[in-house]
């Protein structure tokens, strides 16, 4: 994120899912906005200036804006304009991305600037919670130390976990990186870190990530799909993230293409994910192609490289992956209709995932109403991005505490 463009979140949002407070809306346009003047607040929320006057004054008093100067292109007679923008200083929060290969994190000040970023390169495979204690304890530290902070200036962690996730209970149904189902992640690290914890599905938190910092902020409805070790997806409906009734839906990956078919890591068969994702394509590979041995650590690449050079056995395994890709686009594009679906992940430096015969398959299966196609959108993030919307969702966290509760601290 440019260090000079401090407004971070949906912008034009006026509503949540849920009653919001004149406070919260003052808020969130002055977080949006980056910094803007108490007038324009009131013009675009439609509320009246002493309201906003008050409204303001209280957040000042809080530590959580500040006044600031206006800026202005054009050398302007009397009084400088005044604007407001979020206080930096007032909380710190770190987000953080578990994966299988990297665990990365960022740090965050309260206008979303990023002070400081790690990664750590462990392998994470049905791992327990002490390892996962001491990977995010070793990634904090670092972090802290680049940005002359210690623990005790953090306001909260965000963290993106692969697989099943109760993002209100904080609870892991199934991770592919734990080594046990039905973990109380959010519980076990709070005891551990002591710091507020925020846990979520990773694809959901990429998705969070877009809406705040990224193409999301003047999108009202678009969905990210993520391929690397699995397939996920993050839905945005109405500039929200959308997370089912249990916090666990959105499972993209899980959605079943074949009856009775490839088993897939999560336990039950036909999953897309059983067929797209990179341990699906070198199962494949093990049995077609003995010229990629199991033990290489760049099979994928292997793989990829026989694809490209003409061997039939291999653009097979691709071309079936990208044709089941192309349908699961499709069926999520006949369910939401969304303005945009965005590519994302590791996987996608193979364009057998978003080439052009995937377009059409997407396209040929969507329903057809008379408008263009829904927009298909490649980004290439790296890991940091992932990391960053894991810092938005404690960001998020700490706002709505301190706004509903009134707390202070600053």
């Amino acid at each position: 994120m440019d260090s000079e463009l401090l407004g971070y979140g949906p912008r034009g949002l006026q509503s949540s899912a849920r009653d919001e407070t004149a406070t919260e809306r003052v808020f969130q346009q002055i977080r949006a906005d980056g910094e803007t003047a108490r007038v324009d607040i009131a013009r675009d929320l439609g509320i009246s200036p002493a309201t906003v006057t008050t409204i303001t004054a209280d957040l000042m008093a809080r530590g959580l804006i500040e006044e600031t100067a206006a800026r202005t292109n054009a050398t302007v007679r009397g009084r400088p304009r005044v604007a407001l923008q979020l206080r930096a200083q007032a909380h710190v929060v770190a987000g953080l991305k578990l994966g299988d290969k990297v665990t990365t994190l960022v740090l965050l000040d309260f206008q979303g600037r990023q002070l400081a970023e790690t990664a750590l390169r462990q392998p994470l495979h049905f791992a327990d919670t002490n390892t996962i204690v001491q990977l995010i304890s070793k990634a904090l530290d670092q972090a802290l130390a680049q940005a002359g902070l210690s623990r005790a200036d953090l306001s909260a962690i965000g963290i993106g976990v692969p697989g099943f996730v109760d993002a209100q209970l904080g609870l892991v149904h199934w991770s592919p990186i734990l080594d046990r189902r039905m973990v109380p992640l959010r519980a076990l690290l709070e005891d551990a870190l002591d710091c507020p914890i925020a846990i979520d599905n990773d694809a959901n938190l990429l998705a969070l990530a877009e809406l705040w910092f990224g193409v999301g902020r003047s999108i009202r409805d678009f969905i990210v799909v993520t391929i690397e070790q699995g397939v996920g997806m993050g839905v945005v409906i109405g500039n929200q993230l959308y997370q089912g009734t249990r916090g666990c839906g959105m499972e993209f990956g899980h959605m079943k293409v074949q009856p009775e078919g490839a088993l897939c890591r999560c336990g039950q068969r036909g999953c897309l994910e059983a067929y797209v994702a990179d341990y699906a394509l070198l199962r494949e590979a093990e049995m077609a192609l003995p010229l990629v041995p199991a033990g290489s650590p760049d099979r994928l690449e292997k793989l990829f490289g026989e694809a490209k050079a003409g061997n039939l056995a291999a653009q097979s395994i691709f071309r079936r992956a990208g044709k089941l890709f192309g349908i699961g686009l499709a069926n999520i594009v006949n369910i939401f209709d969304p303005e945009l679906v965005i590519l994302s992940g590791e996987q996608l430096r193979y364009d057998y995932l978003y080439s052009r015969e995937v377009r059409e398959m997407m396209e040929m299966n969507s329903l057809e109403l008379g408008h263009p196609p829904v927009e298909l959108r490649l980004h290439k993030w790296e890991d940091q991005l992932w990391a960053k919307g894991a810092a938005a969702f404690a960001l998020d966290r700490v706002s709505r505490r301190v706004l509903v509760g009134g707390a202070q601290n600053a």
